[in-house]
């Protein structure tokens, strides 16, 4: 039998169209927060079936991709990918290749994160930015299990000690709010806090509002020695 494609099922029209404007609004405020550059070079490790990768790609950034799998899609049609085991095998890239080593709902289906920690830092410049989120465990753990790909959960201190234990600089982390709305007008934050006492989603709100106020994510960055 043909093992099902993980990202042709979950990442479908059917369970997660495209069109959403997301992915480029989260491009444009890494940018805005993080001082990139156009012609800056980056790798979107996890790429999926490449939104980020494209949205990036649209800010002006040169991006190449990288991921497990293929999945069936053109929104990688302009964009360098390449495929490896990003828990085992070494990424199919030179050292000290990317200004920004990028990926997003990744680190969390890793078996390794050391061999993961390790490969993204050695194609990553020196001076070069490293980007993580991952969900957060304390908002997310009653549905965290739902994805039975997910091979180990993080806390925000969690991604504080990798980002310390791999010798980054001007480390970053911090618990991450995916709704635009709280990136524009941080005041509105005390809503999302407030909805937090309520305490772990227990499944997949429809409205955007709620869902991204309570269902977190934990963004960790530094810099590269």
């Amino acid at each position: 039998m043909k093992k099902p494609s993980y990202l042709n099922t979950i990442y479908s029209q059917k369970f997660t169209p495209t069109g959403s404007n997301y992915p480029s609004q989260l491009a444009q405020y890494l940018i805005e927060k993080f001082n990139l550059k156009v012609g800056d070079k980056v790798l979107d490790v996890g790429c999926g079936r490449g939104d980020f990768s494209k949205a990036l790609m649209e800010a002006g950034l040169k991006v190449s991709g990288l991921d497990r799998e293929k999945t069936n899609t053109d929104l990688l049609s302009h964009i360098n990918v390449k495929y490896c085991d990003c828990d085992h095998e070494k990424f199919p890239f030179p050292d000290n290749s990317f200004d920004m080593v990028f990926s997003k709902s990744v680190i969390e289906h890793m078996y390794d994160p050391d061999h993961f920690m390790t490969e993204q830092l050695r194609v990553l410049k020196t001076g070069g930015r490293l980007i993580i989120l991952t969900p957060d465990w304390v908002s997310q753990m009653k549905i965290f299990w739902n994805d039975h790909t997910h091979r180990r959960p993080y806390t925000v201190e969690g991604v504080r000690r990798i980002l310390m234990i791999y010798g980054l600089k001007n480390t970053e982390n911090r618990l991450f709010y995916q709704y635009p709305l709280y990136w524009k007008y941080p005041f509105f934050l005390l809503i999302a806090k407030t909805l937090g006492l309520l305490g772990p989603v227990r499944k997949l709100y429809k409205n955007k509002f709620y869902r991204w106020s309570r269902e977190l994510m934990i963004l960790g960055t530094g810099i590269k020695n």
